[in-house]
C-alpha cells in the first residue's frame, strides 16, 4: 500500500496525458471489480442467512406472504442478493479507487485526507442502508400489508419484494452520501456554503415535500421521521462544504 501511495504521489506531480488517464481509469476499475468479486464470493457463502434472517425478516414482521412464481426465481434471487451484498461489502475499496483516480487533480495537502474521505463515505452509505432497513421498510411494508380489500389476500412475488426493499435501501444509502457530494461539488467550485445557508429554508420545504411523497400514508409523524435525518444531512453538508472551502483557501 505504501509503495502504491508513493507511485501515486510521484505520478501526480506531473501532468498526465489523456491515454495515461485512461490507463489509470482502467486499473482503478479492474481493482474495484476484483473487490466486488471477492465480496460476491463471501456473500454467496452466507446467502442463506442474508436472505432468511435479514432480508425476509421485514416481511415476516409485517405479516406478508411471499411466493416464488418462476422456475429459477430463487436461484436468480440468491445471485442478486450476493451481487448487491458484494458491492456493499466492497464499498470502501470502490470509494478508495475512485478517490485515488481523482487524487492527481488534488493538491498534495489534500491527498492525505483520502483515507478519511473513504471511511466517511462508507459510513454515510451504510448509515443510509441501516436507516432504510429499520425505519423506512417497516413503515412501507406495514402500510402495504394493511392496505386493500379485506376479502382479497395480499401475496407478493419474492422477486418483486426483494426489488422493492433493495431499491429502498440502496436509494437511502445514496441519499446519505449528500455530505460527500457537497464536498466534491465544493472542490469543483460548483457549490458554496454561503449558497446552502442562503437557501436553507427552501431546502427544508423541498425535504418536507419529498418526505410527504416517499412516506406511505398521511401520518405526519412518519413524515417527520424521514424528514429529520434529511435536514440533519443538509446541515452536515453545509459544515462539510465550509470545511472544504477552508482547506482550499489554506492551501
Amino acid at each position: 500500500m505504501a509503495e502504491e501511495n508513493k507511485q501515486d504521489n510521484t505520478s501526480s506531480e506531473k501532468e498526465m496525458s489523456f491515454l495515461e488517464h485512461l490507463s489509470e481509469l482502467r486499473v482503478r476499475i479492474i481493482r474495484a471489480l476484483i473487490g466486488v468479486c471477492l465480496g460476491l464470493l463471501i456473500c454467496l457463502i452466507f446467502t442463506d442467512p442474508l436472505v432468511n434472517v435479514i432480508l425476509i425478516l421485514p416481511a415476516k414482521k409485517a405479516g406478508l406472504e411471499l411466493q416464488n412464481l418462476r422456475p429459477f426465481g430463487q436461484l436468480y434471487l440468491y445471485f442478486q442478493v450476493g451481487l448487491i451484498g458484494g458491492i456493499i461489502l466492497s464499498l470502501p475499496n470502490i470509494f478508495y479507487q475512485f478517490w485515488k483516480f481523482i487524487s492527481p487533480a488534488l493538491k498534495s495537502s489534500e491527498r492525505k485526507y483520502v483515507t478519511s474521505i473513504v471511511t466517511f463515505s462508507s459510513f454515510c452509505f451504510i448509515s443510509g442502508v441501516v436507516f432504510a432497513y429499520f425505519v423506512m421498510l417497516p413503515m412501507t411494508l406495514g402500510v402495504v400489508a394493511k392496505f386493500g380489500n379485506p376479502y382479497v389476500k395480499n401475496q407478493f412475488a419474492i422477486d418483486e419484494y426483494m426489488s422493492i426493499i433493495l431499491s429502498i435501501m440502496l436509494t437511502s444509502g445514496l441519499v446519505f452520501e449528500l455530505p460527500m457530494i457537497s464536498f466534491f461539488l465544493t472542490k469543483l467550485g460548483i457549490l458554496k456554503p454561503q449558497y446552502m445557508r442562503k437557501y436553507r429554508r427552501h431546502a427544508i420545504v423541498i425535504i418536507m415535500f419529498l418526505a410527504a411523497i416517499l412516506t406511505p400514508g398521511t401520518d405526519p409523524v412518519s413524515q417527520l421521521i424521514l424528514a429529520i435525518p434529511l435536514v440533519i444531512l443538509y446541515e452536515i453538508s453545509i459544515i462539510v462544504s465550509k470545511f472544504s472551502v477552508k482547506k482550499t483557501e489554506n492551501t
